[in-house]
């Protein structure tokens, strides 16, 4: 694609965008943007990928995990009422099926603006971007031709400058041959090699607040001109640079804060549908459920501490801390957790259990159950965590849906044994609005599917009775519930059921804008 159409394409796209955004995300008060999924049917519709793994089956969720074991070894080497803000091309954000099942974004940097499609890492701290690189995705293969990517150049950029070395924001000092050298930078995963090298410059994140107005605010940041990508960045995890969200003071939602851009807190947003959203700024809401964060730690996480398990209406008193990891896929537990949650549930499984015997070791799940040819409805133990503080989190959606090479059809609790540390993925958190307040230092969570202006319009806590089997192309998205609003507290029902995808116009309008966020 050459660059006159490039910027044609880019404008067409940022139009329909802010037409989504402004139909559907005014009332966070926040900056946000939309949020996307690796393996939704829209990306590999029409990016017309084969080497996906078919929905649904033990491949698919053996990839996923395998994803998984990548993310968690990362570690970096290295009060206003401001109105809200978001990225200026809208607060959607997409849970992209080719790119590593992570939650994706459309951000805007430089003079002038060049787009690029990020994940969105709450476990992450420092945002990075494909810079000048030796070593790094330029664009995708597919049968339809190359979608290529936007690598950034410092010297492109009329507002960009490169970080020296004496400067606060410099971790890797050490590193420096002189005080006025380029600031090094080094994110490193423990897995595979994976890492992302390079140094630190500055330039204009562009933004929008997230009022009727829609007012733009470019922020001067920081981050990292990533030279040398190497492992899963190779491979088709975060393509187009990652947007860390956590807690150090290399993050850009703590760049906001300090320089006065907006509130010390952001959301995100985990909908049914893959599509979700992200606002800077947004403090949540009085009737949400909230929990403090668990700090004492040489590197601060988002780490929070559940009291209790409570599957299919039975409680037991188990104290655990936890990480919410917006960069991974499932939940991830250590004993005792994992065997209070998974015995409990077995205890309680109406179907016979899946003989795992035949199935690849890499496949992710411990207990799966098997749904005769002729089951048209199926039942399963709800889920639900009591916080710290005493506010109960319910899981929307425990389990997934499998078909496997016998054409059984099968579901499982979507629960992995951790042989690390407790990780609460995007798995549980779908359904929510889910706030990261770090001015109060807790964590926020309220049911909503993402669409609603003021989260009005939000999930069910209390699913029906009972649930179809699932269709011959599984659908792990799905949400338990039915229309009715349910308070936060309360005991849930002992069993759940799953229910279709929600469907939506902004759905729509990303399965067409979805190539387009990848070319622009």
């Amino acid at each position: 694609m050459s660059l006159s159409r490039n910027s044609h394409v880019s404008v067409w796209l940022l139009s329909l965008l802010c037409l989504s955004y402004a139909s559907c995300c005014f009332g966070f008060g926040t900056f946000g943007f939309d949020i996307h999924h690796r393996y939704s049917d829209s990306v590999k519709k029409i990016l017309d990928v084969d080497d996906l793994p078919e929905k649904g089956s033990f491949r698919y969720y053996s990839d996923l995990a395998g994803r998984d074991r990548l993310i968690h070894g990362r570690r970096l080497a290295t009060e206003n009422d401001q109105t809200p803000v978001t990225f200026l091309a809208g607060n959607d954000t997409y849970r992209l099926s080719l790119f590593g099942f992570l939650h994706y974004a459309n951000v805007t940097v430089g003079t002038p603006g060049l787009s690029f499609l990020v994940a969105l890492d709450t476990g992450s701290d420092l945002f990075w971007l494909p810079c000048d690189c030796t070593s790094c995705v330029h664009g995708v293969n597919t049968s339809s031709g190359v979608v290529n990517f936007n690598i950034f150049s410092p010297n492109k950029s009329s507002t960009s400058s490169k970080v020296p070395c004496n400067s606060t924001l410099c971790e890797l000092q050490n590193r420096c041959s002189s005080r006025s050298s380029n600031c090094p930078y080094q994110v490193r995963y423990l897995s595979d090699g994976t890492t992302s090298t390079g140094y630190l410059v500055e330039d204009v994140l562009h933004l929008i607040t997230n009022d009727n107005k829609s007012k733009a605010v470019d922020a001067l940041i920081s981050f990292g001109c990533g030279q040398v990508q190497t492992g899963s960045f190779l491979d088709g995890a975060a393509p187009n640079g990652l947007f860390g969200l956590g807690m150090d003071k290399t993050s850009v939602p703590s760049i906001l804060a300090k320089q006065g851009v907006t509130s010390n807190s952001f959301s995100m947003c985990f909908g049914p549908d893959g599509i979700g959203r992200i606002s800077f700024g947004d403090k949540g809401s009085s009737d949400q459920g909230e929990t403090p964060f668990y700090l004492r730690q040489s590197h601060p996480t988002y780490n929070i501490t559940v009291t209790q398990i409570i599957v299919g209406g039975s409680a037991a008193n188990l104290e655990f801390s936890a990480i919410f990891d917006s960069g991974t896929s499932f939940t991830y537990l250590n004993d005792p957790a994992y065997k209070q949650i998974s015995e409990s549930f077995n205890s309680l499984a109406k179907e016979q259990r899946f003989q795992m015997n035949n199935v690849d070791s890499s496949f992710p799940f411990e207990y799966c159950y098997l749904l005769s040819s002729n089951q048209t409805r199926y039942k399963y133990p709800t889920v639900n965590l009591t916080m710290k503080g005493g506010h109960q989190f319910f899981v929307n959606d425990p389990i997934v849906e499998i078909r496997s090479e016998e054409d059984a059809n099968l579901y499982c609790l979507a629960v992995v044994k951790s042989d690390s540390v407790n990780i609460i993925g995007q798995n549980f958190m779908t359904g929510y609005h889910i706030v990261f307040d770090r001015e109060k230092n807790v964590l926020g969570w309220k049911p909503s599917d993402c669409y609603g202006t003021d989260n009005s319009n939000t999930l069910p806590i209390r699913p029906p009775t009972s649930s179809p089997v699932p269709a011959t192309t599984m659908n792990p998205e799905a949400t338990a519930g039915n229309p009715n609003n349910s308070p936060i507290s309360g005991a849930p029902p002992p069993m759940g059921n799953h229910s279709p995808k929600l469907r939506h116009l902004s759905y729509a309008l990303t399965m067409i804008l979805i190539p387009f966020l990848a070319m622009i």
